[in-house]
Parts: C-alpha cells; sequence; structure tokens
C-alpha cells in the first residue's frame, strides 16, 4: 500500500485514520451547520469544531454537489475562492487544508494561494487536473465518476467504478474515493450498500482510500433515522470502514467520527506489506472469490489461458460445521476429502461426547428453573440420548475445493446435497 504524504501528514496503512472535516462556503448547501460565507465566523468554526475537536484535514467547498442544483462553472467558483483563502489565513489551528472542485483552473489557484491538497469530486473528469496536482506535488482525492464534468459520483453500476477510478490515470499522490451517497436518480442505497460491502476490494489499487459516510441515506434507511438523528448509524458505519481499510473518513461530526475511526483501526487486521531490493509485497484483502476475480482483472490476469481463474477458486479458505449427519453422508464426505477428487479440503468428525454437557432448564426456556430444578435432556450426541444423524463435523477448504466435495457428494443423501447447495463462494 503506497502511503502518501499530503503535505506534511501521513495518509495511509502506516499512519491512524485521517479525519476530514467539512467547511462549506456555498450557501445552497444542505447540511447547514458547515455553511458559512463570513471568513471570521467560517474561521471560528473551523478552529472550534473541526481541528479543535480533531480533524486532520479541512475540506472546503465551494459549491454544493446536489444533483438537483445548478452546476457552477469555473470562473464562479473562483469567485467564492477569496472566503475559502480569507477563512484560512485567519484560523489559527494546524490542519491540512484540501479545497473541492472539479476544476483544474480553480486548483491550481487554491494550491497557489494556500491550499495543500485537492478533493476532486468528478475524478479526473477535467484531464488537466492531475497535471496541476503534479505540478504542486500536492495530494488529490478522486472520487469515482463519469466522464462529465456535470455528473459527479453518478456511477450506478459497483462494478463501473473501479473504470472510473482509472480515468485519466492516477499521481503518485492519488487517493480513491468510491463515492457514496444519491448523486443520480438511479443510483439506489442497494447500490451504496454493496459497495461499502466491497470496500476491501478498492485497496488493490495499493492506493489509500477515503470514504465520505457522514448521515448518508444508505445507513440512515437501515435504522429508519432522519438526518439530524443519523449520528449513530455514522459511526458504526465508520468503525467498519476503517476495520475495512479505509484510511480518510469526510465528516461533519468530527470528534464522535475520530473516536469510532480509532476503534476500527483497533480491531483492523494485519496487514503485510515490505519490500526487499526490488521485488516488493502487498497482502490483499481477499475473502471471496469476486474479491480474488476483480483483483485478477486489475493486473490484467483475467485473459490469462494459464488457469489463472482458478486461482481465484482458491484464494480464500471457507469453514462449515454440518450437524445431522447419517453414516452416509459421513463417509461420503471422508471419501471426497481423503484421496478422493476433493483432496483439496477436510473434512474432521466431531467427538459425540463433546458435543454439549447436560444444563438445568430454566423460565426462560420453558423448564422450571432454578438450582432444584430438573435438568434437561442430555446433549452428549450419543446414540441413546438423540438421533442416530445427529453428528456433526467441520468442513473446511477453498471454494473451488469446496465445489470439488458438493459434487462427489451428489446424491448420496438429499439432507446434505440440499445442505451444501446453498453455499455461495461470493458471500463474505
Amino acid at each position: 500500500m503506497r502511503n502518501v504524504d499530503a503535505a506534511g501528514l501521513g495518509i495511509g496503512d502506516d499512519h491512524p485514520p485521517r479525519i476530514m472535516g467539512v467547511l462549506n462556503v456555498s450557501e445552497e448547501s444542505p447540511y447547514d451547520p458547515s455553511v458559512y460565507d463570513d471568513p471570521g465566523e467560517a474561521a471560528a468554526y473551523v478552529d472550534e469544531e473541526l481541528i479543535g475537536e480533531g480533524a486532520d484535514i479541512v475540506d472546503v467547498g465551494l459549491e454544493s454537489a446536489n444533483k438537483d442544483l445548478d452546476v457552477l462553472s469555473a470562473e464562479q467558483e473562483l469567485d467564492r475562492l477569496d472566503t475559502a483563502v480569507e477563512t484560512l489565513e485567519s484560523t489559527s489551528g494546524d490542519a491540512v487544508w484540501s479545497i473541492e472542485t472539479r476544476y483544474h483552473e480553480v486548483a491550481d489557484e487554491a494550491l497557489s494561494r494556500g491550499f495543500d491538497m485537492v478533493n476532486d469530486i468528478c475524478g479526473f473528469a477535467d484531464p488537466e487536473m492531475p497535471r496541476v496536482c503534479r505540478e504542486h506535488d500536492a495530494a488529490v482525492s478522486k472520487m469515482a465518476s463519469p466522464p462529465d464534468l456535470e455528473r459527479p459520483g453518478a456511477i450506478e453500476d459497483v462494478d463501473d467504478i473501479y473504470e472510473a477510478l482509472s480515468m485519466n490515470g492516477l499521481t503518485d499522490k492519488t487517493i480513491l474515493d468510491p463515492a457514496f451517497g444519491g448523486w443520480s436518480e438511479a443510483k439506489t442505497h442497494a447500490d451504496d450498500r454493496e459497495t461499502f460491502h466491497r470496500l476491501r476490494e478498492f485497496r488493490g489499487y495499493g492506493r489509500p482510500l477515503l470514504v465520505s459516510i457522514n448521515r448518508k441515506s444508505f445507513l440512515k434507511t437501515i435504522a429508519g433515522r432522519s438526518t439530524e438523528e443519523a449520528l449513530p448509524v455514522s459511526l458504526a458505519a465508520t468503525s467498519m470502514a476503517v476495520e475495512r481499510g479505509a484510511h480518510v473518513i469526510r465528516t461533519h461530526d468530527v470528534a464522535e467520527t475520530r473516536d469510532a475511526a480509532l476503534v476500527g483501526a483497533e480491531f483492523a487486521r494485519d496487514r503485510y506489506g515490505g519490500e526487499s531490493g526490488a521485488v516488493a509485497v502487498e497482502e490483499l484483502d481477499v475473502t471471496t472469490v469476486r474479491e480474488a476475480e476483480r483483483h485478477l482483472d486489475r493486473i490484467g490476469a483475467s485473459g490469462a489461458t494459464q488457469g489463472d481463474r482458478d486461482v481465484a477458486g482458491n484464494a480464500v479458505v471457507r469453514t462449515y460445521e454440518l450437524s445431522g449427519l447419517d453414516d452416509a453422508a459421513v463417509g461420503a464426505l471422508r471419501a471426497a476429502t481423503v484421496g478422493g477428487d476433493a483432496s483439496g479440503a477436510a473434512f474432521a468428525l466431531g467427538d459425540p461426547n463433546r458435543a454439549g454437557t447436560p444444563t438445568p432448564s430454566s423460565a426462560t426456556d420453558g423448564g422450571t428453573g432454578g438450582a432444584g430444578g430438573s435438568a434437561g435432556p442430555a446433549n452428549d450426541g450419543s446414540a441413546g440420548d438423540g438421533p442416530v444423524n445427529d453428528r456433526r463435523g467441520l468442513l473446511i477448504g477453498t471454494p473451488a475445493a469446496i465445489e470439488s466435495v458438493r459434487e462427489a457428494v451428489s446424491d448420496v443423501s438429499d439432507p446434505l446435497d440440499a445442505a451444501l447447495a446453498g453455499i455461495n463462494p461470493n458471500v463474505s
């Protein structure tokens, strides 16, 4: 994973999660607490409620990206830049300043007047944007968008996000944003949820990830909350996003989001990355076959003829506990995984004497309860105390190996066929 230096602020796996606080100098922006047109008042807000509460980055919006509003021209954005610059010059706190724009002319002027980085909400739809960012040695957040300066974030098929993020290339200091939110009428909450579910896949670009999920509708509707009530769902998603590999969280609720991000970082898995001479290694997050296929596509291996597609089926390991097994099912599973066609999988039959211990029934499970209550039925898994086919075992293997098991044991037992038929290698 490439780390990005944003005016001295490290962003990436080697650094803690970074919080991007939001300031809008556009009166049409929908979230009133962040909207200011007076530089003095804006500076006080930044010092007290953004930097003062833990923001590492201040992202300044010159116009609302609401799809229902007219898009400003570069000239109109430049007319508002003075307010943003005066605000920057009036603050006392230390933070990286980001300008949110889709135009290279605005980015160039902002970077020349004190801004440190760019938040391009149209993802290099302006082909001159990467040049400007390189010339200023500036970090740039690139949001997945169509090649259209009037349609920021309007990617309606999750699989199209990858092509959008590749549009007009990447700079050495590019941070990727997969684009959450209702940027078009056709984009649904289900699309946003799928994007979030697949967030690990975007780490495959080897660039830091930014997510903007604060009080977004795809989260609010899960809990049935209004925007004003949606902070808890935003914080839950923030922890999950950081655990899945996000590096920058854009938010209006800085202090709370910072805490949630730190919790996510604490419980994130360690991902190995290293370099020895000319060879570097990067551990990828792969939890499903689809994620592995995406990485093969990204490196151009999808059209190869050397069995590369089989690699995806062997990229993850699944473990399933099977119960209710009869003699025929146990025999078939053992035969398939010991020297059979599915030798890449393993099956371990459990010890029936370890299946459970007798416990007294209680009022909560319909018994009489208490220390003097009668004991419930024994649950030791023995043939005398329960069904003969109440044995259980673990089936372990890659999705490809599990599929071989499924084929090998087919027609041995209808219940076993039905149980294995539901396994989906793309579900994480």
